[in-house]
């Protein structure tokens, strides 16, 4: 078990030596500081690790192995301690998580309480992520891309962030002129980051509304109240329970009926940006009736990323 360990460690080193050399022009070209630097490249070992800026995050993927759990974990830390040896980062900067199917709530709980955040730039803006507490970090480094067409469609237009999560996207529509921004999500936590990250973007004014609600209760209401979006970005989880009382979200199940509600408040040639991490999902053509576009998964899909099937993702319009 030692020998396989060792070996692991040398496998693992050499492979994040060689991405970090692969993505070196392309970063400084492009301007980026966050991205992954190792995506579960080698079977045998089954992490993603994304680089935030010196800090290191590393998500462990279930995968069948023969380790009883005591070996497990001093495989783990062996990993770590090469990493930290090999890229010269700081054992402090380095945050292991364990990634496993997840429905529901749990993808919210709380893994820490340390409430440890860091403050990283990606296209020029600011944005706080947290690197302990929670399985995810706050920026989805997967829609880097997408975040940045978002921006440069933004100018003049009233933008609609659902399932808002941190806000970065309502950041980004911010940046790129948007006359307002208004970003809905269930959970206060996530409403609070996406606050902060406008506010660390000189967008803290009332035209950049943060609201808590289930996205479906809001959408019913807002069609009623007759309101209405140049530019909606819908990107929601794949499985939700919820706290206050709306039933639990399956997007399987739910797509078409919301993403038509969508549309019903778009302008005539509105855009919706859609997209999906969920790797089983199965589009219902129903759901783009009225609308106009492409699937756009090839383009935004960073460069960074060798699991190509990260997120699916469409650019559609609204028809006149």
């Amino acid at each position: 078990m030692a020998s396989t360990t060792t070996d692991h460690v040398t496998m693992l080193c050499n492979r994040v030596a060689k991405n970090r050399r692969r993505l070196a022009a392309w970063r400084k070209r492009e301007g980026v500081t966050c991205f992954r630097i190792y995506d579960r490249d080698i079977p045998e070992i089954p992490l993603a690790v994304d680089d935030y800026e010196g800090h290191l995050h590393l998500a462990e993927y279930a995968r069948p192995h023969q380790r009883d759990a005591a070996e497990h974990e001093a495989w783990l830390q062996a990993l770590c301690a090469g990493l930290s040896e090999a890229l010269g980062v700081p054992p402090t900067r380095i945050h292991l998580k364990r990634r496993q199917r997840q429905r529901g709530a749990q993808q919210y709980e709380r893994l820490a309480r340390r409430d440890e955040t860091l403050q990283v730039g990606e296209g020029g803006l600011r944005f706080e992520v947290n690197l302990v507490d929670y399985l995810d970090t706050g920026l989805f480094l997967d829609h880097r891309i997408t975040r940045d067409r978002v921006r440069r469609e933004a100018g003049g237009r009233r933008m609609l962030n659902l399932f808002g999560y941190t806000g970065a996207f309502s950041v980004y529509a911010g940046a790129g002129g948007a006359t307002s921004t208004t970003t809905i999500d269930l959970n206060a936590n996530y409403l609070s980051r996406a606050a902060r990250n406008l506010a660390l973007n000189d967008l803290d004014g009332s035209e950049h509304r943060l609201e808590r609600a289930d996205g479906r209760q809001w959408l019913a209401q807002a069609h009623s109240q007759g309101l209405s979006y140049d530019l909606v970005v819908l990107d929601p989880p794949t499985f939700s329970n919820t706290s206050r009382g709306a039933p639990a979200f399956d997007l399987q199940r739910e797509h078409v009926e919301l993403v038509q509600a969508v549309r019903n408040l778009l302008t005539p040639g509105g855009v919706l940006w859609f997209s999906t991490n969920f790797r089983r999902f199965r589009l219902d053509p129903a759901a783009f009736a009225g609308l106009d576009g492409e699937e756009t998964s090839e383009q935004t899909v960073p460069k960074d990323f060798r699991n190509r099937r990260i997120h699916r993702s469409w650019r559609l319009v609204r028809q006149a």
